[in-house]
């Protein structure tokens, strides 16, 4: 692993506190820990190379999302695989020698299950979810299994550079929608402490059950759908030692726009 810097945030009130290190097996790492590489206020300034190879990702999770470098695709980590959803829409599986310039990843442990009734869109599946999760002050993983009538995702292309930033990138989208859609729905609830760091609130992507198609999820249509979660009480930011990193500027401004971009 070629990361310098490492930091924690405590999410949570807890009595120990285990360091992972580079090279550590899954073995090792705690069920409550959650680990990502970069930031999304870099990502969102046009940092698309990163260090961190999907083989050493994979010592830190099963599960997750992101992308890969150059900004190429939606990534989703899941059951230890992990696919790269191009801009034709069609789902990859990523080699081990491929590298991420953003990605956030667990190891999955569904811990509690919320049933939600009736049909409703994104919106209101997020302030449902919201209503019935033990507290806001939690980073959580999220998994929704199940066959959904209505899904709105996308997935941007691969950048070229010089980089542009995220918010131009992202006018360059394929956007694509599903119809009575089988597949399973990966991502995260990350408190608005973490804006910046992460995306706050929920970041969620999309993969069929036959693994060939996906993308990140924009909007979306919701029956009867169990949800299940897995509370978090530990964070690790891998921040990657490039000059492009070091000289990004990482203002608030750029969460903001992260903000609108990925909803």
């Amino acid at each position: 692993m070629k990361f310098k810097h490492y930091f924690w945030i405590a999410v949570v009130l807890i009595t120990a506190l285990s360091v992972v290190l580079p090279g550590r097996t899954q073995q090792n790492i705690s069920f409550d820990s959650l680990f990502q590489t970069s930031t999304i206020s870099a990502l969102a300034a046009g940092v698309y190379d990163g260090e961190t190879t999907f083989k050493e990702l994979k010592n830190y999770g099963n599960f997750g999302l992101g992308t890969v470098n150059a900004l190429d695709g939606e990534m989703i980590g899941l059951d230890g695989k992990f696919y790269q959803v191009k801009s034709d829409g069609i789902a990859y599986s990523i080699p081990d020698s491929t590298k991420t310039s953003f990605a956030v990843v667990t190891f999955f442990k569904s811990e509690k299950r919320i049933h939600l009734e009736g049909t409703m869109n994104y919106q209101q599946m997020q302030q449902s979810l919201d209503r019935q999760l033990p507290t806001k002050n939690s980073p959580y993983a999220i998994r929704i299994q199940g066959t959904f009538p209505y899904l709105k995702v996308r997935s941007v292309p691969k950048q070229t550079p010089p980089y542009r930033p995220l918010v131009d990138a992202v006018k360059d989208q394929s956007i694509f929608e599903l119809k009575n859609v089988k597949g399973v729905l990966v991502g995260f609830r990350t408190p608005n402490y973490m804006q910046g760091i992460n995306v706050n609130g929920y970041h969620l992507h999309f993969l069929t059950e036959n693994r060939k198609i996906g993308g990140h999820l924009l909007d979306g249509k919701f029956q009867n759908d169990q949800v299940e979660i897995d509370t978090k009480s530990d964070v690790q930011i891998a921040l990657p030692k490039t000059t492009q990193f070091e000289q990004a500027d990482l203002g608030d401004g750029k969460a903001a726009e992260v903000n609108k971009i990925e909803r």
